[in-house]
């Protein structure tokens, strides 16, 4: 009972934190420490219960069951691991682990269950010890874990929770003394657990809500609460009450966690207010920060040679911090999804990490050959609210653009695919919290498949200008570009004749028209401002064009007609009507859906743009507060 009862569950524990954002608090910090120490304590509990429960009378059967266990732990750490260790030494990051070395792995988990058995602990102890001493660095641990996850999660593990849920007679619980024992038992669970870790805590002193905060945390169950409970059954330790009940307070305990810990602990969010929120309104010499999102391999050869074409002069250095954007699945593994927080933060730089990210490493040897900060960082979470690690990063790092892959993809027929809706609905929420401006990239391979050096850069850039707010960034972002030696850009000011306006026409799309209307009707003077300014009319590498069209046609046909360009820069809510029929994109605007179709180009990548605009209906996912020092990010963990 006093095992059962002190157990705190660690995978059950790590997937709650992680859900609700709190890995890498101090909370999260704290309570995921405690857990595995508790884990490893709850194991040594469970092998002497288990030797004291045994059906002989002798205490010497117990303490020769105990002297056994100590020796087979010991045997453990002086053979199996020295063994584990050299198989983990010869499997190096981007080879395949040798198939031989996972069989022996899972051979010897077996055997040590088989020993442990034989001793009269367990077996479970055997393969959890085995567990114990595998070496967690480098990719072994991960290949094994990859190897037998998806057989163990997915047939073994429900099995045995069905298993218990028949051993489970909910009927036996009847009448007022069962009832006041089941309350007895949870009033015991939780008390023992929360006051105990308040008492400890407010000793360290920890501030009493994150005190109670952690109490909450440590009274999860999960898999070896069941595993206890299923053993002290077969041993008839337990009857069949006394077994419903305490499973009853197991689920308790772990449904109260989420919705209490969640009303207790909100981490305060106030990030200090910043000025350089877009590119037209950052000043010459400021440094220019990028937050460059990806999720996969594919993007990551664009993103670079992107980056490497808005460099500009050098007035104001580039700073860029590469997230790597990690789906927390139902599938990951409780400790290796620890692990990565740990390493990297939710998501941070951190610089003696010893195993890399693979992704990154293709922006760290840009960075070496550049003179381009790049901090590559990770953030984990699902899908669902991954855009809340984007969005607080870009406020903790003081950026004035988050880079988005597009979701969807070219295939080699020139087809855009999509590589699912939730991709789809991170960058509409990006879009709408975002604290500055952002971009999404529509990749039809920019410069190759592989980084292209600076002395080879060799791009043609269009800007289709309706007028805006967005129009106006995207022109600030391409005249930066256009400073690098290898950018020709070219601008082309569509306009309507005289008493007309090209917004007119239908497309089935009244609400963007209107939206359109709203943000663009008062900036006209914003516009021709801007082309005015020396860095647009002096520049050489900018070329300027007006063109004068009546409808869709004329546009679509101009833009068709520009076979030579590599990169086209739009505004996302341009000051015209849409150019498609129909499109699934809103996020991407009436210009931007149409360039990003497939029936428009196969050769193109497309970077649409919207201006952070604070007077916008966005919801902020962080309270800001006033602060002088506006220019200065911060780098420490966020």
């Amino acid at each position: 009972m006093g095992v059962s009862l002190s157990i705190t569950a660690f995978p059950v524990l790590a997937r709650i934190l992680a859900e609700l954002k709190l890995l890498t608090t101090d909370v999260g910090r704290m309570a995921m420490s405690a857990a595995a120490v508790n884990d490893v304590a709850a194991w040594i509990l469970l092998a002497l219960a288990i030797a004291l429960s045994g059906d002989n009378t002798s205490p010497l059967v117990s303490v020769w069951v105990l002297l056994c266990g100590c020796a087979f732990v010991a045997a453990a750490i002086l053979f199996l691991r020295p063994a584990l260790a050299f198989m983990a030494r010869r499997s190096h990051g981007g080879e395949p682990v040798n198939e031989l070395y996972i069989c022996i792995t899972l051979s010897l988990v077996l055997a040590a269950g088989f020993v442990t058995d034989t001793i009269g602990i367990h077996a479970l102890f055997g393969a959890f010890v085995v567990g114990l001493v595998v070496p967690k660095d480098g990719p072994f641990a991960e290949i094994l874990i990859e190897k037998i996850e998806d057989l163990v999660s997915g047939l073994f593990l429900p099995l045995y929770f069905v298993s218990s849920g028949l051993k489970t007679n909910v009927a036996t619980i009847s009448g007022g003394q069962s009832w006041g024992l089941l309350v007895l038992v949870i009033f015991t669970a939780c008390f023992g657990k929360i006051v105990g870790t308040v008492v400890v805590s407010s000793i360290l002193k920890v501030p009493m809500r994150e005190a109670v905060v952690l109490g909450f945390l440590m009274n999860t169950k999960g898999l070896v609460e069941l595993i206890v409970l299923n053993i002290g059954k077969d041993r008839k330790v337990l009857n069949d009450q006394t077994f419903a009940i305490l499973v009853l307070m197991a689920l308790f305990t772990t449904f109260i966690t989420t919705p209490i810990v969640t009303a207790l602990y909100k981490p305060a969010r106030k990030i200090a207010s910043y000025t350089h929120r877009t590119v037209q309104l950052r000043g010459p010499d400021s440094e220019f920060r990028i937050l460059a999102c990806f999720h996969s391999t594919r993007n990551i050869p664009t993103m670079i040679n992107l980056i490497e074409s808005s460099r500009g002069t050098g007035r104001g250095r580039l700073c860029v911090y590469a997230m790597h954007l990690m789906e927390l699945s139902e599938r990951s593994s409780a400790i290796s999804m620890v692990h990565k927080a740990r390493r990297n933060g939710l998501p941070f730089w951190n610089k003696k990490r010893t195993h890399k990210d693979q992704m990154v490493i293709a922006f760290e040897a840009y960075q070496q050959l550049s003179s381009v900060s790049v901090r590559p960082m990770t953030a984990i979470s699902p899908l669902n609210s991954i855009h809340e690690d984007i969005c607080t990063s870009a406020y903790q790092k003081q950026v004035a653009m988050i880079l988005l892959p597009f979701h969807k993809y070219q295939r080699l027929d020139g087809v855009m695919e999509s590589l699912g809706h939730s991709f789809h609905l991170v960058n509409q929420q990006v879009i709408r919290h975002a604290p500055c401006s952002v971009g999404i990239l529509v990749d039809r391979g920019l410069g190759g498949t592989s980084q292209v050096s600076a002395s080879h850069v060799s791009y043609s850039i269009a800007i289709p200008f309706f007028g805006g707010r967005d129009d106006r960034e995207a022109l600030a972002y391409g005249v930066r570009m256009a400073e690098h030696p290898g950018i020709k850009l070219t601008v082309i000011n569509f306009v309507a004749p005289p008493g007309k306006s090209l917004l007119d026409w239908n497309t089935g799309d009244g609400a963007a028209t209107v939206q359109i209307n709203e943000i663009t009707q008062d900036g006209k003077e914003d516009d021709d401002q801007l082309f005015s300014e020396p860095n647009v009319t002096e520049n050489e590498s900018i070329s300027y064009e007006k063109q004068v069209v009546e409808g869709k046609a004329g546009i679509v046909a101009k833009l068709r007609s520009m076979t030579n360009t590599n990169l086209f820069l739009v505004g996302r809510m341009s000051a015209v009507a849409g150019l498609t029929e129909r499109s699934d994109c809103p996020e991407m605007g009436p210009v931007g859906s149409f360039l990003a179709s497939s029936e428009f180009s196969t050769t193109a990548s497309v970077l649409v743009i919207q201006q952070y605009n604070p007077t916008a209906n966005f919801s902020p996912l962080a309270e800001e507060e006033a602060s002088e020092l506006s220019d200065g990010a911060d780098d420490s963990p966020v």
